[in-house]
């Protein structure tokens, strides 16, 4: 494993790395930061020192007292802003973009695992070390997730969900076919007995998050997005089952009713959250239930939908909520709310996901809060807040570089110029 990691450091780090070869019984790689993003304390600190051994960070200070050992490696980010490995709580790696709606019906379930194979990647690259995937088909997202692992495929940790629980017709469940095909998604569950089953199958088959479909959806046919679908008694059955079994449970809602119910459930978060009312904010804070609100994709719904096969009721429905999701964000967020950072990628392209930041300090936001969002937010969410989310000893050795200031520019994070994921550098390029 040590002369695996060594020889992605050499490939990937080239003219930022200088590693000497293999030997030693613990190799060490010392990585200097001219400005380092402190996300815990809410500051940047300048000329800092890294030191990273194997998978993990092994000690973090100023340049000037942290002590390299002979022999290590050396890592010059002295020009660049270094920030922790970002989280992005809301994916879908295996949705292709461009194929919406009826294209959509063309895509087989291992086609859309391959495609999860290069989103992955474009995702990593972009700086975003660790996804939360909630929803794919044949469990795409647990083998991917796994091969990851394995280290066969590169891309971000991931937690994943398998297939999202819900009713039958509804957001959950595929309503492009008629009839005639008798086709039910496989995650439909009708009523708390089966919802716990549904849950049970999730877990059995590696899904380590339930995402469930409270409400209707914007990209689904035939439901509208505020309506509410599951059942309180349904969502309570799913969060008990499913955090008697260590999983963690996201739900998809739009509207008021099915916020405030999936909350009084007891979900760890909300995605969208688009129609909250004072009642869902309310609850939301005293219970610490995270929101996840999608609020960049809503131009790229506008924009590309069409192209992409969207359905023409799809973008009157984003037209809808579109801009009130954005005002309950900034609500929700100057009212306390915990908040993590979620894209919904796979709606717009992988990759992209840092377009978001722009979107989150806009309607609110102070720059450090939105990394936060990103960083320690979402690590807390995930349940991995002694693995990620900061640059702190004994955390993965998950770290990213911008050539700017990202706390002057949020922009500057979409255009990530150096990553590291476990130790390992999988990109590096000249600073912009």
């Amino acid at each position: 494993m040590k002369l695996k990691f060594l020889a992605a450091v050499v490939a990937a780090a080239g003219a930022f790395a200088s590693v000497p070869e293999a030997g030693a019984a613990e190799h060490i790689v010392a990585i200097r930061a001219g400005k380092l993003v402190d996300v815990v304390a809410g500051k940047v600190l300048a000329d800092q020192t890294i030191l990273v051994s194997g998978e993990r960070i092994l000690a973090v200070g100023p340049s000037a007292t942290v002590a390299v050992p002979a022999g290590a490696g050396r890592i010059d980010l002295s020009g660049a802003t270094v920030l922790p490995g970002l989280v992005d709580a809301h994916v879908h790696l295996t949705g292709d973009p461009h194929l919406h709606g009826y294209k959509s019906l063309g895509v087989s379930d291992i086609r859309a695992a391959m495609y999860g194979v290069h989103a992955a990647r474009l995702t990593l690259e972009a700086g975003f070390t660790t996804v939360r995937n909630v929803g794919a088909g044949g469990f795409g997202d647990v083998a991917l997730r796994d091969a990851i692992d394995e280290g066969e495929l590169q891309g971000p940790r991931m937690r994943g969900a398998g297939y999202a629980i819900g009713i039958r017709g509804g957001h959950c469940d595929n309503n492009l076919l008629p009839a005639d095909y008798h086709y039910t998604e496989n995650g439909v569950a009708d009523g708390p007995w089966q919802a716990r089953a549904k849950v049970r199958e999730m877990a059995k088959y590696g899904a380590d998050t339930i995402k469930i479909c409270a409400s209707g959806g914007v990209l689904s046919k035939g439901d509208e997005a505020g309506a509410q679908q599951l059942t309180l008694e349904e969502m309570q059955a799913i969060a008990e089952e499913a955090h008697k079994l260590g999983r963690r449970v996201a739900a998809h809602a739009h509207g008021a009713s099915s916020i405030r119910d999936a909350i009084l459930a007891g979900v760890d978060s909300v995605e969208h959250g688009s129609l909250i009312d004072d009642e869902g904010i309310r609850l939301a804070r005293e219970k610490g239930t995270y929101l996840v609100m999608d609020i960049y994709n809503d131009d790229y719904i506008l924009q590309e939908g069409a192209k992409a096969g969207m359905l023409p009721e799809s973008l009157e429905k984003e037209k809808m909520v579109g801009r009130i999701q954005r005002e309950n964000f900034q609500k929700a967020f100057r009212a306390g709310v915990k908040m993590a950072f979620g894209t919904d990628a796979g709606v717009y392209p992988h990759g992209d996901n840092a377009r978001q930041f722009h979107y989150m300090v806009k309607y609110g936001m102070t720059p450090m809060q939105a990394i936060q969002a990103a960083t320690i937010n979402g690590a807390d969410l995930l349940g991995w807040k002694d693995r990620i989310g900061s640059v702190s000893a004994g955390k993965y050795a998950d770290l990213i570089a911008v050539g700017g200031d990202p706390l002057a520019d949020p922009a500057e994070l979409t255009h990530v110029t150096f990553v590291m994921k476990g130790g390992a550098v999988v990109k590096s390029a000249p600073l912009k």
